[in-house]
């Protein structure tokens, strides 16, 4: 009987499968937006060549980087700590 209580109820479940549900609508809209974000700021309209050059590339790797470093910032500062306050 004791083991039946340690068992997600099917609200539980229906509650977790949800949650995960948005966690994973989140995170392809998140890489969708920075796609098209770095994308639209790095590649040129005319495209010259079949494959990213060397600047093209350096962008793109800075500009992803940048992107998820301030969605962390973002994310931790929305979030608050054990004393109530968003972390410095």
């Amino acid at each position: 009987m004791a083991a039946n209580n340690n068992m997600p109820s099917a609200l539980d479940k229906e509650q977790i499968f949800g949650m995960a549900e948005k966690e994973m609508e989140y995170r392809v809209e998140l890489f969708n937006k920075l796609t098209h974000t770095c994308f639209n700021k790095c590649v040129e309209n005319k495209y010259k060549e079949s494959e990213l050059n060397m600047g093209e590339n350096s962008c793109i790797d800075r500009c992803v980087s940048k992107y998820w470093h301030v969605t962390n910032l973002v994310g931790q500062l929305l979030g608050s700590g054990p004393s109530g306050r968003p972390p410095m």
